[in-house]
């Protein structure tokens, strides 16, 4: 094995100093009137980041009582959340992972124990009431559903991974399952992560191996035995240059972080051994300074390594730390940073009962534009609509400048066709309503139909594995 330093600081860093302007990131949590007060954290035992973030909005997973919910808030909506604040509720198991839309700040996917992947359009303000009626219910897992992540440069490409070790690639636009990866993992999904332009997956799975798919052509095109020896949870995330990037335990259940090539799985380009604590280490990426930032789920630290062509690789910069233990994290998209403060990361941290944003700046003596802390970054247009990916084609990101900070656009909102018997049927006769609210109102029972429709298959299916459940227990 190439070693690449300690990951700690060690000696090693102090003997070379390298030239880097990511030396001196600083790290601060904010005020705590600047937090997020009085959240029930989900206390569910999953791996996930239970907290996902946009430009607009921070969405937590919390407890709820008889199903599954998370609250989503609007950025500016600070201080002390009160207990009736509305919240996204139409699970009926714990929600597992959430994930919001590259390319629509008011759409965000929720994956649950209740076995479904549901998409959300959430209100330009943010919710006054509860939240019950996705937009699409997308079924198709057969256990629980633990990972959901977006195409990053496709429109309305949507990924789950289920406890069933199946990966389903949806086209939520027409709410169907376009391509279904079953038999490519023997057991529990760990992560799946989506190259730069999303032609190719890696995942990292229980039976210790990482693997390099290629989702439209079905098949695996790397993979790697034992990219860590231990037995606990890896993570696998592709780099913008098409590298992998592991974190797991050794035989010794000490952490590791490791960097492979994916045309060569034989050798790690190098491996760091960090410390023997046992909490997952979630990576967080930015592709653009090739940082990488390192919360352990249960540490109280945030570790960050910048990633380069010349040894040792991975260089370690440095480590922030506080008093209370992370129970997950939300990582702030680059087009929500505050290019004036020279803010390069901002994260999103869980405790049991808040959330406390944490900024990562580069502290510089001039006001201008530091276009060297910022190049062009992704921005929210899609390269390729889903039928384009579906079909074969590739699109890299389309980069904005950030240059005089990133403004919204309003988002279009997600409307899902799906073919139905109903919506070819010509109205029933009302002159006397002007077409414009017949319109509304037609869609409105529609919606209302759908989803009352997709509750009771829903239903129906679960008593289907009931009756199953009973029937074999009665044998």
């Amino acid at each position: 094995e190439t070693q690449c330093g300690r990951g700690g600081g060690g000696d090693m860093m102090r003997r070379v100093v390298r030239q880097s302007k990511f030396r001196h990131v600083f790290g601060q949590a904010v005020r705590n009137d600047q937090c997020y007060d009085d959240i029930r954290v989900s206390r569910v035992t999953w791996d996930s980041s239970f907290c996902a973030v946009n430009p607009k909005f921070v969405a937590i997973i919390i407890d709820a009582s008889g199903g599954g919910a998370f609250i989503v808030l609007p950025l500016q909506k600070t201080g002390r959340i009160d207990k009736a604040y509305p919240t996204v509720c139409g699970h009926t198991g714990p929600v597992l992972d959430i994930d919001w839309c590259p390319h629509n700040d008011q759409v965000i996917a929720s994956g649950s124990e209740d076995c479904t992947v549901m998409v959300w359009q959430i209100p330009e303000n943010g919710l006054e009431t509860p939240l019950s009626e996705p937009v699409v219910v997308l079924e198709g897992h057969s256990k629980r559903v633990g990972i959901v992540s977006w195409h990053p440069t496709a429109r309305n490409v949507l990924l789950s991974a289920g406890c069933d070790n199946q990966i389903i690639i949806w086209n939520v636009g027409t709410g169907e399952a376009v391509i279904n990866l079953e038999d490519m993992h023997p057991d529990v999904i760990f992560s799946v992560s989506w190259s730069r332009n999303g032609s190719l997956l890696c995942t990292a799975c229980k039976d210790k191996k990482v693997r390099v798919i290629d989702p439209r052509k079905q098949k695996i095109v790397a993979e790697k035995d034992k990219a860590h020896e231990g037995a606990r949870p890896m993570r696998a995330i592709f780099l913008a240059d098409g590298n992998i990037f592991t974190t797991g335990f050794s035989r010794m259940s000490e952490r590791q972080l490791a960097l492979w090539k994916t045309d060569s799985m034989d050798e790690p380009i190098c491996v760091q051994e960090m410390d023997s604590s046992n909490g997952v280490l979630l990576p967080f990426y930015d592709p653009d300074t090739n940082i990488v930032y390192l919360c352990g789920k249960g540490d109280s630290s945030i570790r960050y390594f910048e990633i380069t062509d010349e040894a040792p690789f991975v260089h370690y910069l440095n480590t922030f730390s506080t008093k209370e233990p992370q129970r997950g994290m939300g990582y702030m998209p680059k087009r929500g940073l505050d290019v004036n403060k020279c803010e390069i990361a901002r994260f999103y941290k869980l405790h049991e009962r808040k959330c406390e944003p944490i900024i990562m700046t580069v502290p510089r003596k001039s006001d201008l534009f530091q276009d060297d802390l910022y190049p062009d970054t992704a921005g929210p247009d899609p390269a390729l609509e889903a039928e384009e990916w579906f079909a074969g084609k590739n699109g890299g990101p389309i980069l904005i400048s950030l240059k005089d900070g990133y403004v919204s656009t309003k988002n279009r909102d997600l409307k899902v066709v799906k073919t139905n018997v109903l919506e070819t049927k010509p109205a029933t006769k009302a002159e006397s309503v002007p077409t414009v609210q017949k319109h509304d109102k037609l869609e409105e029972v529609l919606r209302e139909f759908k989803s009352l429709r997709d509750r009771v298959i829903l239903q129906d299916r679960r008593i289907a594995r009931l009756e199953e459940q009973v029937a074999k227990v009665a044998l």
